[in-house]
């Protein structure tokens, strides 16, 4: 009894220093054979109600099931393109389809409004690849989103119809947005588990740092954050997925058996270099504004699971972006994400 004890104690305490060994066993068995789709919709509607700035945004994400990339030489190949790839790391490769919308303060108002955040929308592809440690507590995302922004984008097309069919107010400023421009953003985003500790309850506590960068014509920024999870089981992902420029979530989920939750809150920044939604269009004139070097995002929310569904909600606080800005913008982010 007094050996087995001993075992225990030091166990646990490997796993309480550990930055890179996980909580759970059971992630540690086999690579996951089944891949994620979810759809994320981001609206200032679900937070403060209202209707401007980074206004509407939809995404819909599929990421594979995890290969070991030894086994699997096109896997391997992409691999060797992300920086730290952990020893041991399984691969997810995940593709996306999103369009985003930017208005300013007053969509009623059909005219150009200088000091507010012009009209802008974003439509864009992404494909990249996901390396997961063993023991699922580290993640590394490497991306890259193409598009358009400008007219091409549809967003005038979206916001307008969708309006309409819900007799909210005509956007009449739409004449006014940033031009055609092919765009791209290459993304990396890295996530790893720091601390885990169990609370009592059956429940657990956990603390995912993260960092990572974008660069392209879209964006270009330094970024990196925390966050704290409380809940039932905190090894199916590494927090919620959300629609960028935001903190890193997963958009894959691990298996959970029956029931599974956590609440979660987080805090993050951005070093912002390039923002082409507030830049304006990087060869032809534009409307622009001047954008603040510094972003900071706050959020909370729920995340639940049973077996292969997962529904998150999520409230985000985000600090001004542009210098005239009159007031933080507050929205929130629904996604369902379906294992198969």
């Amino acid at each position: 009894m007094r050996t087995a004890l001993k075992y225990w104690a030091v166990a646990g305490t490997i796993m309480a220093v550990s930055l890179c060994d996980g909580p759970s066993a059971v992630a540690q068995d086999m690579p996951d054979d089944k891949g994620t789709l979810s759809l994320m919709l981001e609206n200032d509607l679900f937070g403060a109600g209202t209707d401007r700035h980074f206004t509407n945004g939809i995404k819909i994400t599929y990421t594979t099931k995890e290969y070991v990339p030894l086994e699997n030489e096109p896997v391997s190949f992409m691999a060797r393109l992300i920086p730290f790839w952990p020893n041991g790391a399984r691969a997810r490769a995940t593709y996306s389809l999103g369009q985003n919308m930017y208005t300013p303060d007053d969509i009623s108002d059909p005219n150009l409004r200088p000091n507010d955040r012009p009209y802008a929308g974003w439509l864009y592809v992404s494909g990249g690849l996901i390396a997961v440690s063993p023991n699922a507590d580290r993640s590394d995302a490497m991306v890259l989103e193409l598009g358009v922004v400008g007219p091409s984008s549809g967003a005038e097309y979206t916001q307008t119809h969708w309006h309409a069919a819900f007799d909210f107010q005509e956007p009449r400023g739409w004449d006014n947005q940033i031009k055609d421009e092919p765009g791209f953003s290459l993304v990396y985003e890295h996530q790893r588990k720091w601390w885990e500790s169990g609370v009592g309850l059956g429940m657990n506590v956990d603390v995912v740092p993260n960092a990572g960068f974008a660069l392209g014509n879209i964006a270009t920024y330094l970024s990196s954050g925390i966050t704290f999870r409380l809940g039932k089981d905190l090894t199916t992902d590494l927090g919620p997925p959300r629609i960028r420029p935001s903190l890193p979530g997963s958009a894959y989920v691990r298996e959970a058996d029956g029931f599974n939750w956590y609440t979660f809150a987080s805090i993050g920044g951005r070093a912002v270099a390039r923002n082409i939604f507030l830049d304006g269009n990087t060869f032809k004139d534009s409307p622009r504004v001047d954008k603040k070097i510094l972003v900071g995002d706050m959020q909370a929310g729920l995340a639940m699971q049973y077996d292969d569904w997962r529904l998150t909600y999520t409230y985000i606080i985000r600090s001004k972006e542009y210098k005239t800005q009159e007031s933080i913008d507050k929205f929130g982010a629904i996604s369902v994400s379906y294992r198969f």
